[in-house]
């Protein structure tokens, strides 16, 4: 009968990492199947990423029995991984709350919990803040060991590499554990892959693995973490030296990362022997322990609110194409009548619409990992050998390539189509995902062409206007999430250089809207017309070049002229600024307001409200017109 009584759960009985220390390796066990249920029930709820977190359970586990944080900084590369390290850092009552407002966030955040030892939202970073959290120890700093948790997707970037060298000339004692799943978002590309996979498949390893339990298993006693360690075991018996040793690293693998026989001690080991630089080959699998996730093309990667028993996901209530659907059907419109288009994405496919172009060019599709400043710049190379690219990158990883597109692409005027996808607020990602900045740091390049979309049929015009502007660089930007509903033209007709267009005549004040808040500008307007306030509204379509003969018409005709655009200050208004200020036009008493994203980081929450909390929605803009006017006074928002 006592053999039948339930498990009392394990994870009721931790809170914090320390209450790991006082559990048995066979509850270790337990409570890593209890996390990974919970992880799942959790994701169910809130949506998000699954996959990744599902894949490192039992490392999380197994970093958080042995190790001591926060003394000792784990650092999560990318932070979809960390689902279950915020379960067992004391938030666990709160992971229902995963990236809604006011809630957790979704990646590992500084501000949130002494744990997340380094905030992760882009890929490719561990390594680096290991090396320095290492170095800042070694010079007095906090002290505590470093571990780096990274996968073989973002190994793929050039950053992880410039880590690992410098790591191997310090020597200093550091921990790398490569979380090796064959799997980033989309499946990994390259040779480090191909490479990652001979060092698992190889066949001598595989005999070897079979006679014990790991790695752990093959280690010369007493071990010495210097070059004899490993290096021995698996040049000698199995599979030849690796790239990792000649970094200077001592290599330990491949082991598997979902056994926690082998994990635990392999751990306690190297925690207490290690002298130097220690990387960790463990082999996972993405999603493990959820069949519907497993199964998936993505492994789970990302979620909307699911039904645990069938893994099936809540449809959203859709009256419209998604912009990013658009951008890809109109690209594979185009690339029908022109061969010399080809697509460029850095690990995002299926995000930035390109997996739908890749089914029809496969030949034309390239996708380079993570690794956008590669993807700059190879876009600049086939550019330069009669290509057209369309270099198709989220606004906040295009800022990875910005060295890329001043150097390679501006300065040397080549017709690179930058494709801005997730511009402005993108909503449960949160700041580091928000597209705020590239307006900014494009329409200062002396050449470049900057387009942004305000619905999905502009969106169709601007990608055939980048397809045939053959006189140097051009980009456009579109949000994340379903449009207007629009009617989309059956072709895209190539728009004007540097040309905007009216959309309302009115008087008194004028709006210039630049991307996709034209809606909330028209819905404003018709709350404003109920006042007898008509705002003329034009939609310019270029913050560069920008359209003088319309904004100085619009400047010259009206009491006041407000701006509006889903970016950082810096951009669009002020471009606009400086050209009144140059035409003098503010010597005649014009009144100018910019509305831009406010001067901080705004939290994860729905996107209507980030922009209600960056004043940007349709009352924030009528506010704004009666303030500029004088015709009422509007209290401070609360």
């Amino acid at each position: 009968m006592s053999q039948d009584r339930p498990k009392t759960p394990v994870l009721d009985r931790v809170n914090l990492p320390s209450d790991l220390k006082a559990l048995s390796d066979r509850e270790l066990r337990q409570l890593a199947d209890e996390l990974r249920a919970e992880t799942i029930s959790a994701v169910s709820v809130t949506g998000g990423h699954l996959g990744a977190g599902l894949g490192v359970v039992e490392l999380t586990v197994a970093l958080h029995a042995v190790f001591d944080a926060p003394r000792d900084k784990i650092i999560w590369d990318v932070g979809h991984q960390c689902y279950p390290h915020k379960i067992l850092t004391g938030r666990r009552d709160r992971i229902r709350t995963l990236r809604t407002g006011g809630g957790l966030s979704g990646f590992t955040k500084r501000a949130e919990s002494p744990y997340d030892a380094f905030g992760a939202g882009h890929s490719s970073t561990s390594i680096s803040a290991a090396v320095g959290f290492a170095m800042a120890r070694e010079l007095g700093g906090d002290p505590g060991d470093a571990i780096a948790v990274i996968g073989d997707g973002a190994m793929s970037a050039g950053m992880a590499f410039e880590a690992l060298n410098n790591a191997g000339h310090l020597g200093k004692r550091l921990f790398v554990i490569l979380n090796d799943n064959e799997m980033s978002i989309a499946p990994p590309t390259g040779a480090l892959s191909t490479y990652l996979t001979k060092l698992y498949t190889e066949g001598p390893f595989q005999e070897l693995k079979a006679m014990a339990k790991g790695a752990v298993g093959f280690l010369p006693e007493p071990i010495q973490m210097g070059a004899r360690r490993a290096k021995e075991m698996l040049k000698g018996m199995a599979i030849g030296g690796t790239l990792f040793e000649e970094l200077g690293f001592s290599y330990i693998g491949p082991v598997d990362g979902h056994d926690l026989d082998q994990l635990l001690p392999l751990l306690r080991t190297v925690k207490s022997r290690a002298t130097g630089p220690v990387l960790i080959h463990a082999i996972t699998r993405k999603g493990k322990g959820y069949a519907p996730a497993e199964g998936a093309a993505d492994r789970g990667h990302a979620r909307g609110k699911f039904d645990v028993v069938t893994g099936e996901q809540a449809k959203a209530k859709s009256n419209a194409p998604s912009y990013t659907s658009v951008f890809a059907r109109a690209l594979i419109a185009e690339a029908e009548r022109d061969d010399k288009i080809a697509a460029v994405t850095a690990a995002m496919p299926d995000g930035t619409g390109l997996n739908l172009f890749a089914e029809r060019f496969p030949r034309r599709t390239f996708d380079v990992g993570i690794a956008e400043q590669h993807a700059v710049t190879f876009s600049a190379g086939l550019a330069a050998g009669g290509i057209k690219p369309f270099c198709a990158i989220y606004s906040t990883f295009l800022q990875r390539g910005y060295d890329q597109i001043v150097h390679d692409v501006a300065i040397q005027r080549l017709p690179v189509r930058f494709a801005i996808d997730r511009a402005g607020l993108v909503g449960a990602d949160g700041a580091t995902h928000a597209g705020a900045f590239d307006v900014g740091f494009l329409a200062n390049l002396p050449g470049m062409v900057v387009m942004a979309a305000a619905d999905e049929a502009e969106l169709v015009h601007m990608v055939a206007t980048a397809a045939a502007h053959d006189s140097g660089p051009i980009a456009f930007r579109f949000p994340r999430g379903e449009g207007t509903g629009v009617e989309l033209p059956e072709r895209g007709t190539p728009l004007e250089i540097g040309k905007g267009r009216m959309i309302a005549a009115g008087s008194r004040v004028a709006i210039l809207s630049f991307g996709t808040r034209l809606s909330e500008v028209m819905a404003a307007r018709e709350a404003l017309m109920a006042r007898g306030i008509a705002p003329t509204v034009a939609d310019a379509r270029f913050a560069k070049p920008l359209d003088r003969d319309l904004i100085l018409r619009l400047a010259r005709g009206h009491e006041a002229l407000i701006t509006i655009e889903e970016g950082a200050v810096g951009g669009f208004g002020s471009h606009v600024a400086q050209l009144l200020a140059d035409e003098g036009v503010f010597d005649h008493g014009l009144k100018f307001r910019s509305m831009v994203l406010p001067d901080t980081f705004i939290d994860h929450d729905s996107p209507a409200a980030m922009y209600a909390e960056a004043a940007m929605n349709a009352p924030d803009i009528e506010a704004k017109v009666l303030e500029v006017l004088g015709v009422a006074q509007i209290p401070a928002r609360a």
